[in-house]
C-alpha cells in the first residue's frame, strides 16, 4: 500500500484534461444552476452549458474561477474519473415532496462517494458483489412478491431466524450504504447503481431502528427486483414495500406467532424479535387475515394517539461501518483520508463527509453529576 498523492495539476495540462462531466457533477453537488454559476465564474450561460457538453474548453483562468465557485480543486476537473456506467436509474422514495435539484444533489454526491470508494479498492480488497438475481414476472402478484423475498432469504443464508442487522447484510454483499449528509435531508432514502456496485443511501434523520430496517430492506427489493425497471412507479414502490416486509418477518413464520387479538405485549416481544414497527405487524396482521377491519382501524388509531416514536423504542438507527474501518487500516498504512481526497481530485472536507456518512456512531455518554 503507498499514500502517495497525485501532485497538483499544472494549469495548462488540466484545461487539456478538462472533463465535461465533472463541471456537471460539481454544480449539481452545489445545487447551483447554471445561470448563477455563470454569474460567478463571468462567463454566459451558453457558454457554461457549452463547458458541460463538451463543445468548448475553458480557459486556465476561467478554470480557476470555476473551481473556485464551486469549491473544488482544479484536479477534481482533470482526475481522470470519467462518468461511471450506472446500469437503470435511482430509485427515489420521495419524488413528490423533493425538487429536481435535489434529487440531483443527492444522486452526485453518489458519484462523489462512487469516487472514493474506487480510490479505496484500489488499496484494498472490499467485499465482492454477491447479490442474488431475481426476475418477478409481469404482470406481478403478491404472491410472486413474497416468492421473491423467500428466495432471497434462502441466497442469504438467513433459513427461520430474523435478519441480526439489514445494512450489516448489505455491505457484507458487496453493496456500499452511506447516510445522506445534512444537504440533503428532504431527501428519503434512495438505491443507485454506479459502476459495479449498487449504493444504498439511507436518510440519518430517522433514528429509529425499525424504520431504518425497513428503509434498508425496500432498497435491497429495489437493488433485486427493479434493476431495469423505470423509477418512480407507485407499484414499485408497492411492490418493495411488501418485499422488505416479507423479507424481515416471512408470512410463513409471522402468521403463527401474531396474538390472534390486539395483545400489545405480545406484539412488542415480536418487535424485539423480528426488528419491525408495531405499525407494521399490525398492518401485517390485516393483510394476513388474522385482524378484521375493525381491529386493524383500532390498533393504527391506537398507534396515532401515542405518537411518533412509537412505544418500545428498539434502539439507535442501524448504520454502515465499512468505510470508515476500510479507512481506519488504511491510516494504518499511512494512507490518510486527505491523501485519498488528493487521488480523488476532491476537497478533504468532501472526502471526510462521505467517510463519515458510512461510519458508525456510537451514542455518546453524558456523566450527570447530582
Amino acid at each position: 500500500m503507498t499514500g502517495a498523492a497525485r501532485p497538483p495539476v499544472p494549469a495548462a495540462a488540466a484545461v487539456a484534461a478538462f472533463e465535461p462531466h465533472a463541471l456537471g457533477l460539481a454544480r449539481r453537488w452545489r445545487r447551483m444552476r447554471k445561470n448563477e454559476l455563470a454569474r460567478q465564474v463571468g462567463v454566459t450561460a451558453a457558454a457554461v452549458s457549452q463547458y458541460e457538453l463538451g463543445q468548448a474548453r475553458p480557459s486556465a483562468s476561467v478554470l480557476a474561477r470555476l473551481a473556485l465557485a464551486l469549491s473544488m480543486p482544479v484536479e477534481f476537473f482533470a482526475s481522470g474519473f470519467p462518468a461511471p456506467t450506472t446500469p437503470g436509474h435511482a430509485h427515489f422514495r420521495s419524488l413528490r415532496t423533493t425538487s429536481q435539484a435535489e434529487r440531483d444533489q443527492a444522486e452526485a454526491f453518489g458519484e462523489v462517494a462512487w469516487r472514493v470508494v474506487e480510490v479505496i479498492g484500489r488499496r484494498l480488497r472490499l467485499p465482492a458483489l454477491r447479490l442474488p438475481h431475481l426476475d418477478l414476472p409481469d404482470p406481478t402478484t403478491p404472491e410472486d412478491v413474497r416468492a421473491a423475498a423467500a428466495a432471497a432469504r434462502e441466497a442469504f443464508g438467513l433459513a427461520a431466524d430474523p435478519v441480526p442487522h439489514v445494512v450489516r447484510l448489505l455491505e457484507a454483499h458487496g453493496v456500499i450504504v452511506l447516510a445522506l449528509p445534512e444537504v440533503s435531508e428532504r431527501v428519503d432514502a434512495f438505491s443507485h447503481w454506479y459502476g459495479q456496485r449498487p449504493f444504498v443511501f439511507l436518510n440519518p434523520a430517522k433514528n429509529d431502528k425499525a424504520r431504518s430496517r425497513m428503509d434498508a430492506a425496500h432498497e435491497l427489493g429495489h437493488l433485486l427486483l427493479h434493476h431495469d425497471a423505470e423509477p418512480g412507479s407507485q407499484i414499485l414502490e408497492r411492490e418493495a414495500t411488501a418485499f422488505a416486509s416479507e423479507f424481515l418477518a416471512p408470512s410463513t413464520l409471522l402468521a403463527d406467532e401474531l396474538p390472534p387479538r390486539l395483545d400489545f405485549e405480545r406484539l412488542h416481544e415480536l418487535k424485539r424479535r423480528w426488528g419491525i414497527s408495531l405499525k407494521a405487524l399490525v398492518y401485517r396482521g390485516h393483510d394476513l387475515g388474522i385482524y378484521r377491519d375493525h381491529t386493524y382501524r383500532r390498533g393504527m388509531s391506537l398507534l396515532a394517539q401515542w405518537g411518533y416514536p412509537e412505544p418500545g423504542d428498539l434502539g439507535p438507527r442501524e448504520q454502515p461501518s465499512l468505510l470508515g474501518k476500510a479507512t481506519q487500516l488504511l491510516d494504518r498504512e499511512h494512507t490518510t483520508a486527505d491523501s485519498l481526497a488528493a487521488t480523488a481530485g476532491l476537497p478533504p472536507t468532501l472526502v471526510h463527509t462521505v467517510i463519515n456518512a458510512a461510519t458508525e456512531h456510537q451514542p455518546e455518554l453524558h456523566l450527570t453529576l447530582g
